[in-house]
Formats: C-alpha cells, structure tokens, sequence
C-alpha cells in the first residue's frame, strides 16, 4: 500500500484529497504546515508527497528547495496551489517536482498525478555536498546565500572575509553547480595545467585559507583567475585576514589585491551559535540520506552541548563531530553525554604527556613539544595559524620546532 503524505494549511483541502485517497486504497499522512511535513517525511519515508504552494510557516517551494539540498527529495512531489502560474510551475519543476496541480483539483487529474508519479517511484538520492540552501529556516544563513547570489550574477570571483569557525566551504558549495568539478586549490600541489582548467569547466576553484596557500598554489590561483571566463569557471577562496595582512606575510601583492575587489562579510560559526543546532540537524539527515550514517537523531539536550561548543574549526569540525556521533552512537537517539564526551578535552592529558620527575629543563622542552602538537593539530598542521597563535616569526618557529622534533605542518608549507 503506496504511503502518500498531504500537506495543506486549509484542513477543509486536506480532508478532501485524504478521503479520496484513502477510498482508493493508499494509506495517507496529513502534515498542517513545512514543520509538520518535516517531521512526518523523516517518521514515515512516504511514497509520493502532495504539497501545497502557498502555506503560512515555509512556503512548499521554499521547503522543496530544502528537502533537495539536504538530498531528501527521494520521492516524488506533487505540487498543489490555487493561484499558480506558470513561472511557479516551471520553478517548481526546475527543483524536482514531477507534476503540478491547479486548485480546485478535479478528482481524474488527482487520481491521474497519483497515479503517474507513484509510477515513477523513489528517486534516486543526489549524494551532492550541503549546501546553504538547506538552510530554510535560519535567517542569518538565509541572507547570506541572497548576497553570495547576488555577487555571483555579476562576478565569478568571490572573496569571503571570515571569522573564527568559518563557514567558507558551505558558503562555496552554494554556489558551486551540482556534478560540476571542485577543485580545492589548496590541495593542488602540482602546477595547474590548462588542460586541468578545461576539465573542470562549469566548475567551482576553492581555497579555504589564502595565507594556507604556498607560494605555487598561489600561481596557480593566478593562472586561474586570467582563465575563468574561458572556462566558465567561479572562484571562491576566504581568509581572516586582509590584503595588506596578506601582503605583509608575504602574499603575493597583485593576487591578493585582485582578490579583495569583491569580497563579502562570512559570518563564522562563533557568531551563529544559535544556528549551530540547526546545521547540526542538517549535517546529520544529509549523512543519513547518503548512507554514510545508520538512522540517528540528536537530542534536545546534544544540540544544546553542540551549541555551547566553540567550533574553532569551522564548519569542517562541525561536520567531522556529528558525522563521529552518528558512527559512534550505541542508540538511535544521540544524547548530550555522548556529545561531551567526544568535545570535551582529555584532562589526563597534560599529566600523561609531562612527567613531572623530569628535570626543569627537560620537562620546559616536554611541555614546548606537547605545546606546539597540541596547536598543530588545532590548526589542521597550517604554519602560518600556528605562527599568529604562538606569537612567533615563521622563520623562528620553524628553528623551534626542528630542534623539539615536532613534525613540522602541511606538506609544502615551507617558510
């Protein structure tokens, strides 16, 4: 028996298309408002969806949006509204619906629509990366996606100027057109071919941190920038740091300043705390829509610990720690301990790594090589962050390091 869900904000619309549907045989679900289709697409995995433009909470294309960002839209939709046009309908179909339906609905076009997209089946999931679309129902990110849209109908370059807890690759991926090439830049550690840029076209060049960036990979976002209307390729690469911050450090000047013509404002994660729950919950179903996570849901009390988090390492850590709680999870519902236990430092941690019968000059270098790991790893390995956290001239650390024996950081990142 076909599991059909029908969301309407009019109960009289609802009662009607459920009293003939269920007269046909399907078993039918009734969702009020975008709040309630949620709950009941995640409970009950319906086999079609019925849904209405026009609702007071999430307008039905704003909700479609969402459910096909976060690769919910696994099944087929059916949009309904009694003042449609055709722009609606093309938008709509644009988006993944498979039919419309004009109010009032004539009982052989519903059954027929019924019929041919129960037909149709589940649809395939789009294993693509969250993007800000998802995020219907945070206001912040809401606008920021507007800007990024609006910068990006007049310019393939986008600087992001960020803060503590970046969010540059969700804001990328925004704009980043799905099964078209991402090129993250500051992993390219050969010289970019023209050949490289010709397969990629359409795509999207990616740099996380500009001052993350050696001196090659700097040439290659120059290379690139002179070919990006060729290939028709976008570019968006962040920093926390200005151009003349940049310059100073020994950026290359003319990239640096070609790269600041256009730049927006990126709010981090540090800023958006109230939001963090809600990305959370995105992270988590788009895991689960992909397959990469069993069926998991977090607590009231666990997106509480995730929101008190700091999340220094932006969105990246964020998605790296529900992904960690789903795999790790003994029960379906993710609880605050849980959560804590993985944010939570180590308090053993410093007793175990210096022993305190050492003498004074042998545990001060303990603590300098505990020290220095410790932030290399906060860092993701970046020199240049692990200088400006320390306080120390690259050249300076780099000495200090080496005669500690700590690894030094990303390969290639030379003074």
């Amino acid at each position: 028996m076909a599991k059909i869900l029908i969301v309407d904000d009019e109960a009289g619309i609802r009662e009607l298309l459920s009293e003939i549907l269920r007269d046909e045989g399907y078993d039918v679900a009734l969702a009020e408002n975008a709040a309630a289709a949620r709950a009941a697409r995640n409970a009950a995995r319906p086999d079609l969806v019925l849904l209405d433009i026009w609702m007071p909470d999430t307008d039905g294309i704003t909700l479609l949006k969402e459910w096909s960002a976060a690769g919910q839209l696994t099944m087929p939709v059916v949009m309904m509204s009694g003042h449609g046009t055709i722009d609606t309908a093309v938008e709509a179909t644009r988006i993944g619906a498979l039919d419309f339906l004009e109010k009032p609905i004539a009982l052989q076009k519903l059954l027929a629509a019924v019929k041919r997209a129960l037909q149709k089946g589940a649809i395939p999931p789009v294993h693509a990366e969250l993007t800000l679309a998802a995020f219907t129902r945070a206001a912040p990110l809401r606008d920021l996606k507007k800007r990024l849209d609006q910068v990006a109908l007049k310019s393939r370059v986008l600087l992001l100027k960020t803060g503590p807890g970046s969010l540059a690759e969700l804001c990328a991926r925004a704009l980043h057109v799905p099964g078209k090439t991402w090129l993250d830049l500051a992993s390219h550690a050969q010289p970019l071919a023209l050949e490289t840029l010709e397969q990629a076209a359409g795509g999207m060049l990616f740099a996380d941190e500009l001052a993350a960036l050696t001196r090659l990979q700097q040439k290659n976002m120059a290379f690139a920038l002179d070919r990006l209307e060729k290939f028709n390729l976008r570019l968006v690469a962040a920093s926390v740091h200005t151009a003349v911050e940049l310059i100073e450090a020994g950026f290359d000047e003319a990239l640096a300043r070609r790269l600041a013509e256009i730049s927006i404002g990126a709010p981090g994660l540090t800023e958006l705390k109230d939001e963090v729950p809600e990305i959370a919950a995105q992270i988590l179903t788009h895991l689960i829509e992909a397959g990469e996570a069993p069926l998991r849901t977090l607590s009231t009390a666990a997106l509480n610990a995730l929101r008190s988090h700091a999340w220094n390492g932006g969105y990246a850590e964020l998605r790296n720690a529900v992904r960690s709680l789903a795999l790790g999870a003994l029960e379906e519902d993710i609880t605050a301990e849980e959560v804590l236990r993985l944010l939570a430092p180590q308090p053993s941690a410093m007793a175990q790594a210096l022993p305190l019968n050492l003498p004074l000059r042998e545990a001060r270098e303990a603590f300098e090589r505990f020290y220095f790991e410790h932030h290399l790893r906060l860092e993701h390995g970046n020199m240049t962050r692990l200088a400006e956290k320390t306080g120390l001239e690259r050249t300076h650390l780099y000495r200090k390091l080496k005669a500690l024996g700590v690894p030094l950081g990303r390969k290639g990142d030379e003074p």
